[in-house]
């Protein structure tokens, strides 16, 4: 391959048009600073990891981990867990790679691989909407409003539950409508509610979860022990998909860092909200030459890609999973009782209810809302973004129909979901839905990985993985490949390994 130096355009990959050759700015310019200290890097550097961490605190932590946890105890689910984080955390980054290198959002770069756009970037589009259209996170958040407004737990099958459920699907809208940079909206809010429900779950655990339970809950992340008796390989499957993110789907929200400015995402643009001028979204994305101060630049944005994820992300996502498992351990002790697929979005504030009083199954209800709520605002929003980005970029009839206005397809396409979402939500249990969605999302570490290794090897050169970041991409197909291959065997016939 010739040297980026020496060309005006660098062509990676195949089926798409070359990428053309700019300068990385330096972060300063992108985030309008003079010098980027530690102030300056959480007002204005951090925020794609945020948006990642609120659909990450929902259903993985809120439904399916607590109730593994109240079923099974800590030991032998929390490993899963704590790989699952570790594996999905690096996967982030490795899809952000691409995005600071290229300026394309992920789903755009698919169509870089062979055989070429026709065929990956449809199929990337449907995984991610038919993993996420079920809408589990939506029909939780939903059982939440019902018992936060009527005081009382929903009765299994009620109507009203899915009617909020569907209330929430128009904040969302509303939320990117009134917003003049959709990314920035989003950080702001998931600013807001990731931080609420951190403090919360923290003050409630100091006040009622005995430190044997703190420590039992921290032993569980690090022992290696077989799963429980009685846990299904699809539960423990659900449970690896959602923890964290959702494992080799995960590149469907690194699409942020381009809206962000992150490294070439600067050259590209991003979808500006309803108050926002209109602003270009490039559809063929922008690198850099390989040279000295392109390089040096470069290791700027990748160490603060690496704080972003590694020391917000992984963090916050590993708190997200602790505080509300050792809270339902807890619920359980107390209540004598477990957790049903039924009822685990409320299960808690039931029972502080009744041991506690009112304050305390409300502040639960609460923070179960905006848990769930940070979650279908992300996932929401992303199947939208995705979608949108896919078509802008692949189809000039497009960009010709919407005079190169994203925002004319994006809004539309959100409305039709919202309807869609709306029909499926009556067909199952949130944690069906859920369980549904986290195994689908485990197909797609079967199939991205590979297809990133691909990308990311054609870089320009200071943007190239190392040798081990090839290995521990694979150890994503493997780990989350597993599950998937469990719950096809599952759904079809008998599972692979019983417990």
């Amino acid at each position: 391959m010739a040297d980026v130096t020496e060309l005006r355009s660098y062509q990676l990959g195949v089926s798409r048009p070359p990428l053309s050759l700019a300068d990385l700015p330096e972060p300063e310019e992108v985030f309008g600073v003079r010098r980027l200290g530690p102030k300056e890097l959480v007002k204005y550097a951090i925020g794609p990891s945020l948006i990642a961490l609120g659909i990450s605190i929902g259903s993985g932590e809120w439904l399916l981990g607590p109730q593994a946890v109240g079923q099974y105890g800590f030991v032998g689910v929390g490993w899963v867990i704590l790989v699952s984080a570790l594996l999905q955390t690096f996967y982030n980054v490795e899809c952000s790679r691409y995005v600071l290198a290229t300026g394309e959002v992920p789903v755009v770069g698919w169509g870089r691989v062979p055989p070429g756009f026709l065929l990956w970037v449809p199929v990337s589009v449907a995984l991610v909407i038919f993993a996420f259209i079920a809408g589990g996170w939506a029909a939780g958040a939903g059982q939440g409003m019902y018992a936060l407004v009527h005081g009382e737990l929903p009765r299994s099958g009620a109507e009203e539950p899915r009617l909020w459920a569907i209330g929430l699907l128009l904040v969302v809208f509303a939320i990117t409508a009134s917003a003049r940079r959709i990314s920035r909206a989003l950080e702001l809010a998931n600013w807001l509610m990731v931080v609420s429900i951190l403090i919360g779950l923290l003050l409630i655990d100091l006040f009622i979860v005995p430190f044997e339970l703190w420590w039992e809950g921290i032993r569980g992340f690090f022992t290696p022990a077989s799963p429980p008796e009685g846990i299904t390989a699809t539960q423990l499957g659900a449970l690896a998909g959602f923890t964290a993110l959702a494992s080799g789907l995960n590149w469907y929200v690194m699409g942020h860092y381009r809206d962000k400015g992150y490294g070439m995402g600067f050259r590209a643009g991003y979808i500006s909200g309803l108050r926002g001028e209109k602003r270009e979204l490039l559809p063929v994305g922008v690198t850099f030459p390989d040279d000295e101060a392109n390089t040096a630049r470069w290791r700027r944005w990748y160490r603060l890609l690496l704080t972003d994820m590694w020391g917000v992300f992984f963090v916050g996502a590993m708190l997200g999973m602790l505080l509300p498992t050792i809270l339902m351990a807890r619920a359980v002790e107390l209540s004598g009782e477990t957790p049903t697929q039924a009822n685990v979005p409320t299960f808690v504030a039931g029972v502080l209810d009744v041991e506690y009083g009112r304050f305390l199954f409300y502040v639960a209800l609460v923070l179960g809302v905006l848990i769930l709520f940070s979650t279908q605002l992300g996932i929401f929003e992303a199947m939208v973004r995705v979608t949108t980005d896919a078509a802008h970029a692949t189809s000039p009839a497009l960009r010709k129909l919407i005079e190169g206005d994203p925002r004319r397809f994006y809004y539309p396409f959100m409305l039709l979901l919202i309807v869609v979402i709306s029909v499926i939500l009556h067909f199952a249990l949130p944690v069906s839905l859920v369980q549904w969605s986290a195994n689908m999302s485990n197909l797609g570490a079967l199939i991205f990985p590979f297809m990133l290794m691909y990308l990311n090897s054609k870089l320009p050169r200071p943007a190239r993985p190392r040798p081990w970041h090839y290995v521990l991409l694979g150890a994503n197909v493997l780990f989350f490949g597993f599950f998937f291959v469990n719950f096809i065997a599952d759904f079809v016939g008998d599972p692979l390994v019983t417990f």
